[in-house]
């Protein structure tokens, strides 16, 4: 068995899009529009489907929004150099709800985004940011 991808329903497809693709670089792997049944699915992702985990963005063409829930927790991405890719994501207007810094009763560095629709994201520094040559 292996997981496949993550639901998210979004208010606005091409907002979302936007956010996945080129604030978190994610690719727009596939997109298909169900007009009997009045909605679209998009699934990105860092890789292709038969290979990893990705998200399936489902946009209900007649809701423009959503509430999260309260046992919604967040989608996790590791990163090289968490501190270079929160820059770089908030120089793209994205928003950084939680600088990067320790865990809570931990040492782990990470840092929380917010997707357009109010998901939380959290970054993950996978090692040690390589150390700037002299």
């Amino acid at each position: 068995m292996r997981l496949l991808h993550t639901m998210l329903r979004v208010g606005d497809l091409e907002r979302s899009l936007t956010f996945y693709t080129e604030v978190l670089g994610m690719r727009l792997l596939r997109r298909k529009d169900y007009p009997s049944g009045r909605f679209t699915l998009a699934f990105v992702g860092y890789g292709e489907e038969r290979d990893t985990t990705v998200l399936e963005l489902t946009h209900n063409w007649d809701t423009d929004a959503y509430t999260v829930g309260s046992g919604y927790g967040h989608i996790a991405i590791g990163v090289d150099d968490i501190q270079a890719t929160c820059a770089a994501i908030g120089a793209q207007g994205g928003r950084v709800v939680r600088e990067p810094g320790p865990m809570k009763h931990g040492s782990t560095v990470i840092a929380f985004l917010e997707d357009p629709d109010g998901y939380k994201v959290e970054l993950i520094q996978r090692s040690a940011p390589a150390a700037a040559s002299a």
